[in-house]
């Protein structure tokens, strides 16, 4: 589909002109004389060169801000067209604005709002548009887009508590890796011409260094271009299904960060499926959905497990307890739901648990990260300038005997 710019005539003769998506201009004259306006032009919009990145990249806030705002119009009683224009008229970025009026256009030609929700699945997943479905079918849109707004604000919390977790290591790993290299390719060699002269035999621990220094100046290129290759080839690896799959593994297992990054999965599978179950999503999709957006290719895959039992007349928790991914106390809350019929509301008290072990695990990785990154600070740059100094030490005091 293409963007057209149109100009024409209405009923009362006067002159009208705006945008249209479709597939041809034959398909625009057609839509328009239904709306009632005589097209006297249309023709394809030239398509806008973005320098720079740009698009139709919508932020995690953009889209919350969004939904809330178009949630409490529809409350008030403004059609959906009205409220999705409203909207993009008092949005600041580019590129939601243009996805807004692109739902508007698609609305206004005949689909529901899901439908239209459908064609953006680089904006509004799975959940969105599934949710949004059932609202539309039961006539609580203004109820969903609010459940909606608080999920998407509590995931993007969850998603900022991991990266905070994963990004305070590496940053500093990576300063003391350039600190390091520095030194070693641009101040060491300075202390290797002063020991030409030494008339000695350096220690070992300094002889390492100097070794370590030659060796980085003649192959500095690939003490830092090695680094770089293998975040590429990290980043190749993980795409293909198998290596994606071998890191998810990884990362579940790894010591300390698995055990947050486990929580974190846990927390958003059990606010996903709460938010569905209580929007009235059957069970079936609601587990389909959750597997697709639970962001780990092993819960997704123990999900599909338990789904495919239940469509064999199981109940939900011994699958999930078979497939030894989710803890004993999550299973046990899930089997009370069952037999209370208030499923949604266990899996919400389970989500809201788990949000708070992020929150403090990741605090207790912090406070248990900086004494250990200072140390190796300390015993990396420390030993560097030891090593440099001992022969000064060694000469002072031959000259002292």
């Amino acid at each position: 589909m293409a963007m057209y710019e149109w100009q024409g005539k209405d009923r009362s003769g006067s002159v009208v002109k705006g945008e249209l998506e479709s597939v041809s201009e034959t398909a625009i004259r057609a839509t328009l004389r239904r709306q009632g306006i005589n097209p006297t032009k249309v023709k394809k919009k030239p398509k806008e060169i973005v320098l720079f990145g740009g698009g139709d990249k919508v932020s995690a806030e953009e889209l919350v801000i969004f939904t809330r705002q178009l949630a409490t119009m529809i409350n008030a009683g403004l059609p959906l067209i009205q409220g999705l224009e409203l909207v993009a008229g008092g949005t600041p970025g580019k590129g939601m604005q243009n996805v807004l009026l692109s739902l508007k256009r698609d609305i206004e030609e005949g689909m529901t709002f899901s439908e239209a929700l459908r064609k953006k699945p680089d904006v509004f997943d799975n959940l969105f548009v599934n949710l949004v479905a059932a609202g539309e079918k039961g006539g609580i849109l203004d109820n969903i887009l609010n459940r909606l707004a608080v999920y998407k604000e509590k995931a993007a919390k969850l998603k900022k508590k991991i990266k905070s977790a994963m990004f305070y290591p590496i940053a500093v790993i990576v300063v003391a890796f350039i600190v390091t290299a520095v030194l070693l390719i641009f101040v060491i060699p300075k202390f290797g011409e002063m020991f030409k002269d030494f008339g000695a035999a350096l220690p070992a621990p300094t002889q390492f260094v100097m070794n370590l220094s030659d060796m980085m100046v003649e192959y500095w290129y690939v003490v830092f271009g090695a680094p770089v290759l293998l975040v590429f080839a990290v980043k190749a690896i993980v795409k293909t299904p198998k290596g994606r799959y071998k890191a998810d593994k990884l990362m579940l297992n790894a010591p300390v960060l698995g055990d947050i990054i486990r929580k974190a999965a846990i927390a958003r599978f059990s606010s996903t499926m709460s938010t569905m179950l209580a929007a009235g999503v059957p069970m079936l999709e609601t587990l389909e959905t959750v597997a697709v957006t639970s962001g780990n290719l092993i819960l997704e895959e123990a999900i599909f497990k338990a789904r495919a039992a239940i469509s064999e007349g199981k109940t939900l928790t011994d699958p999930l307890r078979d497939t030894g991914v989710f803890p004993p106390m999550v299973i046990q809350m899930i089997q009370i739901g069952e037999q209370t019929g208030a499923i949604d509301s266990m899996l919400g008290k389970v989500a809201d648990f788990y949000e708070e072990e992020v929150d403090t695990a990741v605090d207790g990785l912090t406070s248990l990260l900086e004494p250990l990154i200072m140390a190796f600070l300390g015993v990396v740059i420390g030993g560097l300038v030891v090593a440099m100094y001992l022969p000064v030490f060694q000469m002072g005091a031959i000259v002292g005997d």
